[in-house]
């Protein structure tokens, strides 16, 4: 998305982009450039009627950037008039301007049509995997379709995500501490102390295995379903998969379907790793996040975009209050499983307005999740035109 943003936002300006750099200090210290993960020349090529897209800076300005480089954040959540009134005139004076910050940096809403549809265009079509990455993703979709319908389980269980959430419902004393720790480990995450029950009840951790386990048996899922897990490596390992395993034991992962030498290539590359996660749950006949993250809500809008196929956004704050009462004994199996399926009926991913905030725009709908604009008939007409 930060990518789409910064397209969109260069074509507005009319000022040209240089190739994005992608952020190599995050916890997960990926050294992928952006050409080891995306498609550089279709990317430029495929928007070349919108805005010049270079791969680097000319040498006289390259030579000039060394002395002195502008470098700034743009504010979070701007609309174009922030762009074209404060960022453009400094794009001006400085001749070449450095955003070292681009998560969520345009509008969701209040940003015009034709803009919102390039966002969508550079989303869904103009930001290709690597030749490599898409032929891996290829055969990976390949063989769980040979299988028939499969579901992915995009499972947020990982070890960064639990510590940096607070999320450590179902983990042993052992493991908290351990979780604890790593997050007092990284000084640049500023909350330390973190209340997990509170934001569990408030519906803000990704289930536990054990608890997806019952959801997706509530939700109707048979035990011989062919589930694919999209995910890092799992807090836990096997042993906290268990008892998702023994309810659904046609449980697979990359890992499992292709072979060491294929994967190889892509081992401590994280992002590329994800990039053959994300093709497979594009391609799933139902996708299921445990937490809507980012690559869970531009999965979710690439799906609305493809013909909103069927996602199951759960709601965790009322799937919280009925496992407690259904493990707790004041809630029957069919009386859970009624209410589960009663509080999802109109979360399967289809066609709704986004929801706009005045003043609020954090807890809006996030637009890559629902990106309205380019998936009625006449604008994805209008977007094909300009393909």
């Amino acid at each position: 998305p930060g990518i789409c943003d910064m397209v969109t936002i260069a074509r507005r300006l009319n000022l040209t982009l240089v190739l994005p750099e992608l952020d190599k200090r995050s916890f997960w210290a990926d050294p992928s450039d952006f050409g080891d993960i995306f498609d550089v020349n279709h990317f430029i090529n495929s928007l070349r009627d919108e805005l010049k897209i270079v791969k680097a800076l000319p040498l006289k300005l390259q030579l000039k950037t060394r002395r002195r480089l502008y470098s700034m954040p743009p504010i979070s959540w701007s609309n174009d008039t922030y762009y074209l009134k404060r960022v453009l005139p400094l794009a001006r004076k400085h001749k070449v301007i450095h955003f070292n910050k681009t998560d969520a940096r345009l509008s969701n809403n209040g940003i015009p049509v034709h803009l919102q549809m390039l966002r969508c265009r550079v989303n869904f079509e103009a930001l290709r995997f690597t030749p490599q990455i898409e032929a891996l993703g290829r055969k990976l979709i390949s063989t769980l379709q040979r299988s028939g319908e499969f579901v992915v389980l995009h499972l947020r269980y990982e070890m960064d995500m639990l510590s940096f959430s607070g999320c450590t419902h179902g983990c042993s004393d052992k493991e908290t501490e351990e979780l604890t720790r790593m997050r007092y480990a990284y000084p640049w995450w500023k909350e330390k102390e973190i209340d997990s029950e509170s934001k569990r009840l408030q519906g803000l951790c990704p289930l536990t295995p054990e608890e997806i386990a019952l959801v997706l048996k509530a939700l109707g899922f048979s035990k011989d379903t062919l589930i694919y897990i999209a995910s890092g490596e799992i807090y836990g390992g096997e042993r906290r998969l268990a008892a998702l395993k023994a309810a659904y034991p046609n449980l697979v992962r990359k890992e499992k379907l292709l072979s060491s030498d294929e994967l190889w290539p892509f081992q401590n590359h994280s992002t590329q790793m994800a990039a053959l996660d994300y093709m497979v749950s594009i391609a799933s006949n139902v996708f299921i996040p445990s937490y809507d993250g980012n690559m869970a809500r531009v999965v979710e809008g690439h799906r609305r975009y493809s013909g909103f196929r069927k996602t199951i956004l759960l709601d965790r704050t009322k799937l919280v209050e009925l496992l407690d009462h259904f493990q707790g004994g004041s809630l029957s199996w069919d009386e859970f499983s009624a209410a589960v399926k009663e509080a999802h009926q109109y979360r399967m991913g289809q066609p709704t307005d986004r929801r706009a905030i005045p003043g609020r725009p954090k807890e809006e709908d996030y637009f890559y999740a629902n990106p309205q604009e380019c998936v009625g008939s006449s604008s994805m007409g209008r977007l094909r035109d300009v393909s």
